[in-house]
């Protein structure tokens, strides 16, 4: 049943990257939209999550705190570091950005929809209706990691073909999460330290690099109005799921 719902995940993380290749044409409404989403996955999805799945303090501060930081100073220095490497080979950047980091960020969405998936078998271990409650919410939010997904690889100047192979990994991986279930459980601890790992390093992206990109030379109030919207929809879904 797991992984027949996870197919769902699927579906929805294509169509969510089929939407961000049909609006090109809209780039600054494309990338206000997904720094809305990754803002609000952050804020009202991951962190609370980790928040309380990591537990524990670690010098008068919640480890996921700790790690949520740690990721968004991990994102920022894999991000020089990938910059500097590119000027000092001669290599070629869009825009100022090493296209490795565009690619690292969508593997790093690919492992998240992988513990999508391992949260729907998780959660249908514990009992039917709780595995249909996180399914909804995996499977609305999976559209965003598929926008998102897309965004972040062509973004940094990957060719369209690499976009299209990290989205379809990212739509394969909760199908994969959810079949490991099978075999094995994650510690919730552990599952929780990853997931403030992983929400400081996305805000870093939404931060400072997409919502910048997407007002640099669209300074609209549309782009505004999708960077509220994409909140929204992040809340209506956690507040559907809740």
């Amino acid at each position: 049943m797991a992984v027949f719902v996870a197919l769902g995940a699927f579906l929805m993380t294509l169509a969510g990257g089929w939407t961000a290749q049909r609006v090109t044409d809209r780039r600054h409404l494309v990338l206000g939209l997904a720094g809305g989403l990754m803002l609000g996955v952050v804020g009202l999805d991951l962190l609370p999550e980790a928040l309380d799945a990591a537990g524990g303090k670690v010098f008068g501060v919640p480890a996921a705190l700790l790690l949520f930081v740690a990721g968004f100073l991990l994102a920022h220095l894999v991000e020089r570091l990938l910059a500097h490497r590119q000027a000092a080979h001669g290599g070629e950047e869009s825009n100022g950005r090493a296209p490795e980091v565009g690619l690292t960020a969508a593997a790093a969405m690919v492992g998240h929809s992988a513990m999508d998936g391992v949260a729907i078998g998780a959660a249908f271990q514990v009992g039917g209706g709780m595995g249909l409650a996180v399914a909804v919410a995996v499977i609305a939010h999976d559209f965003a990691d598929g926008f998102n997904t897309y965004t972040l690889t062509a973004l940094y100047g990957n060719a369209r073909r690499k976009a299209v192979i990290m989205l379809v990994a990212d739509a394969v991986a909760p199908v994969l999460g959810a079949a490991s279930t099978l075999a094995f459980t994650i510690p919730e601890r552990l599952l929780g330290g990853y997931l403030g790992l992983f929400g400081g390093a996305l805000l870093y992206l939404a931060a400072a690099e997409i919502l910048p990109e997407a007002h640099h030379e669209h300074p609209a109030r549309s782009t505004l109005l999708c960077t509220v919207a994409g909140v929204g929809f992040i809340w209506l879904v956690v507040g559907l799921a809740g």
